[in-house]
């Protein structure tokens, strides 16, 4: 059986983009018209949580064509090494993002939204740079993601165990 070209690949991978988007945009538009038709069930904690668990979802669905992606620009060490460079500013944004978000009332309201979103989307940014990781085939960008991967682990590890030993120390 012949491989499939990298052009067509690439294709399949915009395709699936598309797909995603597509999926996305009619689950978010869903959810606007919910809004509109019952504005009074859709402003309480139960929906708030629903559309935190649909964004969630959302950003892991982007994540499967991500995938695909990333294990076909592994192939070339510059291109490689140039999405190890953003992966290590986008874990740079990691530590950034979460100050803005504990010094919230301190910030622009705007900013401090960024940054939240930024966080919500932390889990799924660190699944991504660990896939990264796994597949970089190259010595600059194998510890480009792997500095990218520490930046945000800490991150998002340091606020885990410190709420794990503030529930620990007020027993």
């Amino acid at each position: 059986m012949k491989p499939v070209s990298q052009g067509v690949q690439l294709a399949l991978i915009a395709v699936g983009y598309g797909v995603v988007f597509v999926i996305a945009a009619a689950w978010l538009y869903q959810r606007h018209l919910f809004e509109i038709q019952d504005p009074v069930a859709a402003s309480g904690g139960m929906a708030a949580f629903g559309d935190t668990i649909l964004y969630v979802f959302i950003g892991f669905l982007f994540l499967i064509p991500s995938v695909f992606l990333i294990r076909i620009i592994a192939k070339t060490e510059r291109v490689y090494t140039a999405f190890a460079k953003s992966l290590f500013g986008l874990g740079l944004s990691a530590p950034v993002c979460m100050t803005v978000v504990l010094l919230g009332d301190h910030m622009p309201a705007r900013l401090s939204w960024i940054c939240g979103w930024r966080m919500l989307e932390s889990p799924i940014i660190f699944l991504g740079m660990g896939v990264s990781r796994w597949v970089a085939r190259f010595d600059r960008a194998k510890k480009l993601t792997s500095y990218a991967l520490l930046l945000e682990g800490l991150t998002l590890g340091l606020p885990i165990g410190a709420f794990i030993v503030a529930l620990f120390l007020h027993r």
